[in-house]
C-alpha cells in the first residue's frame, strides 16, 4: 500500500504556519549557534536573517516529526558554508603589495629617460656597446664572444664596464 507524501486536505497550510511560529521561538538558539560559527566579530545577525529567510522560503518542505531546531541549524550551517566558500573566491580590493606596482611614472618621463639612455649607450666605446646590446638582447656570452672575435672573459668585462657606466649615469632610474 503506497503512502502519499502530501498532507491531508485540512493540514496543507497548517504546517507552514506552525513552522513560521516555531521559527520565532528558535531565534535565540539561532543567534547562539551563529556566534559559534562566525566567531568574534562575525556577521551573526546577517547569518540568522539568511537562515530565517531560507527556512521561510522552504517551510513547505519541512516534514512533520522532524525537530525544527535541528532543521534550522542545518539550514544555518549550509548558509554559512555557502557564504564562506563564496568569500574565499571573491577578492575584494588588492593587497598592499599590488598598490605600489599600480603606480607608474608619467609616460613622458620614460620617453625622456629612454632617449637619454640611447644617447648614453651611443657614447660607449664601440666594442662595449656591441657586447652590451648583444647580451641585453639575449645572445649568450659565448655567441657574443665569437661574433666580436674575442674571449668570453673579455665580453663579460666589456658588458660589466658598460653597465657600470650606465648605472653611474642613471642610478636608480634604471632599476625601477
Amino acid at each position: 500500500m503506497a503512502t502519499s507524501t502530501t498532507p491531508p486536505q485540512g493540514t496543507r497550510h497548517a504546517l507552514p504556519t506552525a513552522v513560521h511560529a516555531g521559527i520565532e521561538a528558535q531565534i535565540p538558539a539561532l543567534q547562539r549557534f551563529a556566534k559559534r560559527l562566525t566567531g568574534p566579530g562575525g556577521e551573526v545577525d546577517d547569518l540568522v536573517q539568511e537562515t530565517i529567510l531560507r527556512a521561510l522560503n522552504a517551510s513547505n518542505q519541512f516534514q512533520t516529526g522532524t525537530a525544527l531546531k535541528s532543521w534550522l541549524f542545518t539550514i544555518m550551517r549550509n548558509a554559512f558554508y555557502t557564504a564562506y566558500n563564496r568569500r574565499k573566491r571573491e577578492h575584494v580590493g588588492m593587497g598592499d603589495e599590488w598598490n605600489h606596482k599600480l603606480v607608474m611614472d608619467a609616460p613622458q618621463d620614460w620617453v625622456v629617460l629612454y632617449a637619454d639612455l640611447g644617447v648614453a649607450i651611443n657614447k660607449l666605446p664601440e666594442a662595449s656597446r656591441r657586447s652590451l646590446v648583444m647580451v641585453a638582447s639575449g645572445v649568450s656570452y659565448d655567441e657574443t664572444a665569437r661574433a666580436c672575435g674575442c674571449e668570453v672573459g673579455t665580453v663579460k668585462s666589456r658588458v660589466n664596464r658598460a653597465r657600470k657606466v650606465l648605472s653611474d649615469q642613471f642610478g636608480a632610474a634604471l632599476l625601477t
